[in-house]
């Protein structure tokens, strides 16, 4: 059984930075695509940043030069490196893994985390 889970949410200052951290058991994350959601209040939820089987990543536009994602396919643990950080930026933050990109890429991963908070203030 898989299970996502994610950490390091918190609420920080605009100009601060957070790491977000993602586990998932019951999966090889080699063999998955990995990414990074955000919702919002109020709002939809919208992919911000994918790494696939190969370690290609694709950033959102909205947070490119100031969000980095990486994993450690030895401790099967997922980051969010997010820097430069926005009042906009505050949401909840979900870690996401599913075999098939495709899946990932349309927003609709087979395994989700249960979220993070992030709060940024001005």
């Amino acid at each position: 059984q898989v299970q996502v889970q994610e950490s390091g949410g918190g609420s920080v200052q605009a100009g601060g930075s957070l790491r977000l951290s993602c586990t998932a058991s019951g999966l090889t994350y080699s063999n998955y695509c990995m990414g990074w959601f955000s919702q919002p209040p109020g709002k939809d939820r919208k992919r911000v940043a994918l790494i696939d089987s190969d370690g290609r990543t694709d950033i959102a536009d909205s947070v490119k030069g100031r969000f980095t994602i990486s994993q450690d396919n030895a401790k099967n643990v997922l980051y969010l490196q997010m820097d430069s950080l926005k009042p906009e930026d505050t949401a909840m933050y979900y870690c996401a893994a599913d075999p098939r990109p495709n899946r990932i890429w349309g927003g609709f991963p087979k395994y989700w985390g249960q979220g993070t908070q992030v709060t940024v203030s001005s």
